[in-house]
């Protein structure tokens, strides 16, 4: 019978590359995944590894292995689930990833009604891009992603990683009220490229929408935070592109100007699909959803 703890450390080398993402993946050393790994070649009585400089790099034996291991893991995972749904309660640590936007604009009412209702729940946010949201989720670092994406630059999930769409939160023009194109009513956002924008950090989902939908443009002020840019943007330093999840109010000072065709990015929740059984995992992923469906319902009213 092979060790499942063995079968993780040549899976997530496999996956990752090297000693030291596995052990990340894993939350444990290099070293133990070094030993982990040599049990394994003891177990199976096959050269599993060859060296690689001051790495490892698997064998075909290992590839062999590694490919059954993902198999056995994920019946694994899949397994604990069911019992999980056989128990039928909602408990247990849940660990939620989430862009800044939705953190402000999703999870507070979500997380109250799972408070409320499942005092044995414990979830856990992290604040990440979604980048990096959908790398921790397919390490098994966090339970749910919440990702947003821009039809210009698709996110692809993992293997093993499903979703449901939320919706599509809209992004308009924002810019100084004494701005020329303050008055001027909806139109292409391409009137504004030679103006000095202000824009999310490089590296960030809607740096990279932005910079593909204006090409060439250099960005004057990069910063993270929305709220932010929206005040430099109402100290008149220039225009910003802010999704309307992001912008809970107008700052004075400033006008929202449509952009026609209208800029849109999808907003989804993702978990991996082994897990899906499990209540608290289900739990979470409603609470999210309704506190989406509550939020564009309200909008849609005001």
């Amino acid at each position: 019978m092979l060790d499942l703890g063995r079968l993780r450390a040549i899976d997530a080398l496999s996956r990752h590359g090297t000693v030291h993402a596995a052990a990340a993946a894993l939350h444990c050393t290099p070293s133990a995944v070094s030993q982990q790994l040599a049990k394994l070649e003891r177990e199976t009585g096959a050269v599993l590894c060859h060296k690689d400089g001051r790495g490892l790099r698997l064998s075909d034996a290992g590839r062999l292995l590694a490919e059954h291991a993902a198999l056995v893991l994920a019946a694994a995972d899949t397994a604990s689930a069911a019992l999980d749904a056989y128990r039928g309660e909602v408990a247990g640590e849940v660990t939620v990833a989430c862009f800044a936007t939705a953190c402000r604009g999703l999870l507070p009412p979500a997380l109250t009604a799972l408070t409320r209702s499942y005092p044995r729940l414990r979830p856990r946010v992290v604040e990440t891009n979604p980048y990096e949201a959908l790398q921790s989720l397919d390490r098994g670092r966090v339970d749910v992603a919440v990702i947003d994406d821009w039809r210009e630059v698709r996110l692809h999930l993992p293997p093993g990683v499903s979703s449901t769409v939320l919706g599509e939160d809209t992004a308009d023009l924002v810019v100084p009220a004494d701005h020329p194109l303050a008055d001027a009513g909806p139109g292409p956002l391409d009137r504004a490229a030679n103006e000095r924008w202000i824009a999310s950090p490089e590296g960030t989902i809607c740096h990279d929408w932005l910079v593909r939908a204006l090409p060439g443009l250099r960005p004057a002020y990069l910063v993270g935070e929305f709220e932010t840019q929206q005040a430099l943007v109402a100290a008149g330093l220039g225009v910003a592109l802010l999704p309307r999840l992001a912008r809970l109010t107008t700052a004075p000072g400033t006008v929202v100007v449509p952009v026609d065709p209208v800029p849109t990015r999808r907003v989804s929740v993702t978990w991996r699909t082994a897990h899906h059984q499990r209540p608290a995992l289900k739990a979470v992923i409603e609470a999210i959803t309704t506190a989406w469906s509550t939020r564009t319902t309200a909008r849609a009213g005001s």
